[in-house]
């Protein structure tokens, strides 16, 4: 009898252990194994992308991307951000800042290569959720496998669905501007400005010049032309004759007023720059009320 169950409960113990083998066990194929992984790398570069300053030195953005995006994207992806920060998520301005991206789809498209879409949420300290959104950006990514990791390998921004702003960078004097959405297509007008001397033999002659730039509305035409946002460039040395009176740089009683300045030029609005009134010039107006000019250092 003993003999007989001994045997009996042999037969049940494997029996036991197959009928339970998979119990409490969620058993997940590859394929939504490496979606969730892309998922995470994605919401993981989100969440970075407000600690890198696109209006950063060149240096500082280097460093910025590397510590913050280089475990996230390749490294061909991290060299065309570097080369071209204009097509880079990142920080514009304090407030708002991107805050996260939201996930709408990740779909496989080849082996080890997935294509996610989204949504760069920025926000406010006033609002952080969704549906209070300072501004929305559909962003578009490729996510693909190097050597057994995940890594970013394309990103692609659309136009701002709600807010945003444009950004005109300057790579030559070392300043940002910042624009709103409506002046996206501006094109730049390069001209010069003149100083003439104000003191001895030299009085009345032009001792000074420089670089003008002109920000021009992409709805300027010739017909109908548009205010301008006119920015002045000058060394410091020349910065320091305009404010001591040295040279005069035309006929209104005041000079430029300064709008920034790095270690090398100084940035300035040229007087009665608006005189003539012309389409939009209110606009420009509240467009310089916001400080939009930020400087960088050259490297």
């Amino acid at each position: 009898m003993k003999k007989v169950l001994v045997a009996l409960l042999v037969m049940m113990i494997p029996l036991g252990l197959f009928g339970c083998s998979n119990q409490g066990v969620e058993v997940k194929s590859s394929d939504e194994v490496g979606k969730n992984a892309v998922t995470a790398v994605v919401v993981g570069f989100g969440q970075k992308l407000q600690k890198v300053s696109l209006l950063a030195s060149s240096k500082d953005l280097k460093k910025s991307m590397e510590e913050n995006y280089g475990s996230y994207v390749t490294s061909e992806l991290l060299a065309e951000f570097l080369s071209n920060p204009d097509n880079a998520p990142g920080r514009l301005t304090p407030s708002p800042w991107p805050d996260r991206i939201e996930i709408t789809s990740a779909e496989k498209t080849s082996e080890g290569l997935y294509k996610v879409a989204g949504t760069i949420i920025e926000v406010t300290s006033a609002g952080q959720d969704t549906a209070n959104a300072a501004a929305k950006r559909p962003i578009t990514l490729e996510v693909k496998n190097t050597d057994g990791k995940w890594l970013i390998s394309s990103v692609v921004m659309g136009d701002y669905q709600t807010g945003g702003a444009i950004l005109y960078r300057n790579s030559d004097y070392g300043f940002v501007f910042i624009l709103p959405e409506s002046w996206k297509g501006y094109t730049i007008v390069s001209e010069g400005w003149e100083g003439r001397s104000l003191e001895g033999s030299t009085s009345g002659q032009i001792t000074e010049t420089g670089p003008k730039l002109r920000i021009r509305h992409p709805d300027w035409t010739k017909e109908n032309p548009m205010e301008d946002i006119p920015i002045m460039v000058f060394t410091q040395a020349q910065w320091d004759k305009v404010q001591q009176e040295k040279i005069s740089l035309g006929a209104a009683p005041i000079g430029p007023t300064e709008l920034g300045k790095n270690s090398t030029y100084v940035f300035a609005l040229p007087a009665r720059y608006n005189f003539d009134s012309l389409t939009g010039y209110k606009e420009v107006e509240q467009i310089l009320e916001e400080n939009p000019l930020k400087p960088f250092d050259l490297q």
